[in-house]
C-alpha cells in the first residue's frame, strides 16, 4: 500500500487525488503547517532531507517531487489509466504539460509570493514578474481551446498536475473573465468525485476559491 506523507495546503493533494481518481488504496501521514510562518513541520525531513510535500513511500521506495510521483504512479498502478498511450502525439502532449506545472508555471507565482513580501524593495522586478505570469497563462488559455483537457480529450494525469498552479494563479485573482477556459477548468475539475473524496482523506484545501 501506498504511504503518502501529505502537506495540508499543499501540493501533495494532487497525489492523494490522483490515487482517488484511481480508486487505490493508500495510507495518508498528514502534517500541519506553521501557522504564522506557513513552513512545514521539521518531521517531513525525517522522511525526506528537503522536509517538503508531497513525498510516497512505495514497496520500499521513498519519493519526493510531485510530478516524479505522478508519473511513477500512474505507471506502476496506472494500469494505462490517466496517461494516453506511450509513442503517441497525445502522449507528447501529457508529458509536456505534466511537467510544465512545476516547471514553467509556479516559478514566477513562487516569485510573486516571496517578491510581494518585500514591499516597496520588490517594486522595480514586480511589472516583469506580473508580465511573465501573464505570458503563462495566455499560453495555457490558448492551448486549452483546443481541447478540454490537458492530456487531449480525455482527463489525465497531466490535469491533475496543472490543477495547482492555476489554483494558485486563481487564488491571486490572476484568471477571472480574462481566461473563461482556465475559470472552466478549474470548475470542472472541483467538481470531480475523485477531487472531492481527497479533501475528505487529506483535509481542508484553502486554495480554492
Amino acid at each position: 500500500m501506498i504511504t503518502v506523507h501529505h502537506l495540508n495546503n499543499s501540493r501533495s493533494h494532487r497525489v492523494l487525488w490522483l490515487l482517488e481518481e484511481l480508486m487505490l488504496e493508500y495510507r495518508v501521514v498528514t502534517y500541519t503547517r506553521d501557522p504564522a510562518t506557513l513552513a512545514a513541520p521539521a518531521e517531513l525531513q525525517r522522511i525526506h532531507p528537503l522536509g517538503k510535500a508531497p513525498v510516497i513511500e512505495d514497496e520500499g521506495m521513498v519519493l519526493a517531487e510531485s510530478g516524479a510521483i505522478l508519473e511513477y504512479i500512474v505507471g506502476r498502478h496506472g494500469g494505462g489509466r490517466l496517461a494516453p498511450a506511450a509513442g503517441t502525439p497525445e502522449h507528447v502532449r501529457y508529458l509536456s504539460w505534466l511537467h510544465f506545472a512545476e516547471g514553467s508555471a509556479m516559478p514566477p507565482l513562487l516569485l510573486k509570493i516571496y517578491a510581494s513580501r518585500l514591499g516597496d524593495a520588490a517594486r522595480p522586478i514586480m511589472g516583469r514578474i506580473d508580465g511573465q505570469i501573464a505570458r503563462m497563462l495566455d499560453h495555457v488559455e490558448e492551448e486549452l481551446d483546443d481541447t478540454p483537457w490537458f492530456s487531449g480529450e480525455s482527463f489525465g494525469a497531466a490535469d491533475i498536475q496543472m490543477s495547482f498552479p492555476l489554483e494558485a494563479a486563481q487564488a491571486r485573482g490572476a484568471v477571472g473573465e480574462n481566461r473563461p477556459r482556465i475559470e472552466r477548468f478549474l470548475q470542472r475539475i472541483h467538481r470531480r468525485p475523485a477531487f472531492l473524496r481527497a479533501i475528505e482523506r487529506g483535509g481542508p484545501y484553502e486554495l480554492m476559491r
